[in-house]
């Protein structure tokens, strides 16, 4: 009994270990392409990444089918070194932007002080956003095997069924004037969420102006996907 007991305590020891050695400081801040080889599980990062502390409530079925899995192995690895280099490049040409590398993909906030934003109950792209978006849009034809998720968000203020309807203004009018700068249409899904999805507190006027944002999701579509298994001799 004793020597069982001994087992099962070297087995829990080992477990949490392992969990600890994984979950280390040096792991958590390994770039992308070091984590692409490891990481194989199904990708829900990038979904709370755009929604914010309303994951799992309903209406994300369509988001997590464009958002798919992560891609494990050498191909992960591959995949990471190219969303690292665009995520980079995001980073020194849209300084204002907050750019997070989340899985095999690129999520980017845009609010009122980060580049992309919308006067108050406008949907239209002022002068300032077109800015930003010209810089976006020639980074995107560099990387043309990658497809662009966009969705819209707004704060509390007014009604529930007004901001739903600001938000899909917003968000098709940042894809819009995207395809327009000769993007090709497939490589986008538009959706949008109102005020539902925070990621700040709606009480203060910090909070609200961080609701009031834009969210683009950078994700290797399955040219690149199979690319990346073909020279990792995986497909």
């Amino acid at each position: 009994m004793k020597t069982h007991i001994n087992r099962i305590a070297i087995i829990s020891f080992t477990i949490l270990l392992t969990i600890s050695m994984t979950s280390c400081k040096a792991v958590k801040n390994a770039n992308n392409k070091q984590k692409g080889g490891v990481i194989g599980a199904t990708s829900g990062a990038i979904l709370g990444a755009i929604i914010g502390n309303n994951l799992g409530k309903g209406g994300n079925g369509e988001l997590g089918a464009v958002i798919g899995g992560v891609i494990g192995g050498g191909a992960g690895v591959l995949i990471g070194d190219k969303m690292d280099k665009q995520a980079q490049q995001i980073e020194e040409e849209i300084p204002g932007a907050v750019v997070e590398r989340v899985d095999d993909g690129i999520v980017v906030t845009f609010d009122e002080n980060s580049g992309v934003y919308f006067d108050t109950n406008k949907s239209n792209i002022n002068a300032m956003s077109q800015e930003t978006l010209n810089k976006l849009a020639g980074i995107f034809s560099e990387y043309p095997d990658t497809n662009i998720l966009v969705v819209g968000h707004t704060d509390s203020v007014g009604a529930e069924d007004y901001n739903m309807t600001l938000s899909k203004n917003r968000a098709n009018s940042v894809t819009n004037y995207l395809m327009n700068k000769g993007l090709s249409s497939g490589r986008f899904t538009t959706n949008w969420f109102g005020e539902s999805q925070p990621m700040h507190d709606n009480n203060t006027e910090a909070g609200r102006a961080k609701n009031r944002r834009v969210n683009v999701a950078i994700l290797p579509n399955q040219t690149m996907i199979n690319e990346a298994q073909q020279r990792a001799g995986e497909n």
